[in-house]
């Protein structure tokens, strides 16, 4: 049997999780049951493309409710009030971008709660895993497409 892989999460990020499995759950599932039903009554299903596409979406519907039930089954919530002292997955960090001489902030999330148009950054993202385990003052190469960029952390909270 494969090792579950546990699913790091802020406590938000776990609200989240459930009120869109709720969502799924309760709404757009029987959104497509009933396009399903009316596409049935058009008659002969076999060359009805409404009712493949809401087949498709059933599909696609009852895979997404059973990646959410997984998430939130194997949730190891983060506790955020914990180890200020070194970059952890819950810190809230600003860094200085060292070639460019930016400050960036960023907080470090569990890879199902990456948004980085949001600054929340994966712990196993390039500058997130680089990040890890270090402590305010320290400059760290992170290996980009570009080539490498120097982070200096200059806070965690």
């Amino acid at each position: 049997m494969a090792e579950v892989k546990e699913t790091l999460l802020t406590a938000e990020g776990l609200k989240k999780l459930e009120e869109e499995l709720a969502h799924y759950k309760s709404v757009r599932r029987i959104e497509v049951a009933q396009r399903i039903k009316t596409a049935i009554e058009y008659g002969d299903i076999s060359e009805n493309s409404e009712y493949d596409d809401a087949k498709n979406e059933q599909a696609f519907i009852e895979g997404h409710i059973i990646e959410l039930e997984n998430k939130i089954n194997t949730a190891k919530i983060i506790d955020e009030k914990t180890r200020k002292n070194v970059v952890s997955v819950g810190s809230k960090v600003k860094l200085l971008d060292e070639e460019f001489n930016e400050e960036l902030e960023y907080v470090i999330v569990g890879s199902s709660e990456a948004d980085p148009f949001n600054n929340r950054i994966s712990n196993e993202s390039p500058v997130g895993s680089a990040i890890l385990g270090k402590k305010k003052g320290a400059t760290v190469e992170v290996n980009t497409p570009d080539g490498v960029a120097t982070f200096k952390i200059l806070a965690i909270s």
